[in-house]
């Protein structure tokens, strides 16, 4: 994963920033998984520990939020599902979770989800709770 030089080539565009927590093992594969896609969509991805995001949206270390975050380079954040329902509406075969999330009830189910995933993740130490490392 790339922190903060960004590795877009086949884009002519950069259109904004995929912000994950760096210190989770969990995130840093769902990361590390996607990179491939969402650069090729003109997304850079970069833990939300980086200084300059610490700069950018006026963080501090204990503040960091618990949620992926999506930075554009208009300036909009989104965040937790949003961010998520933001990516889809840009990944063709996504495509079909987004328009899922238009409907009101999914959407609300969605949020629930996601909320619920984030909170139950428990990052601390380097190791996830919900998600243990195998021996």
């Amino acid at each position: 994963m790339n922190t903060e030089i960004t590795k877009i080539k086949e884009v002519s565009e950069l259109r904004g920033w995929v912000l994950y927590d760096g210190n989770c093992p969990y995130c840093c594969r769902w990361a590390a998984r996607l990179e491939k896609v969402l650069t090729r969509r003109g997304f850079d991805l970069a833990p939300l520990q980086s200084p300059w995001v610490n700069e950018c949206l006026d963080l501090r270390v204990p503040e960091i939020p618990g949620e992926m975050l999506v930075l554009t380079t208009d300036g909009q954040l989104f965040g937790g599902a949003e961010a998520m329902l933001f990516l889809a509406r840009r990944i063709w075969w996504a495509t079909p979770l987004y328009l899922l999330g238009l409907l009101p009830v999914a959407h609300r189910l969605m949020v629930k989800a996601y909320n619920t995933l984030a909170q139950n993740r428990m990052c601390l130490g380097s190791a996830c709770a919900m998600f243990p490392a195998k021996k």
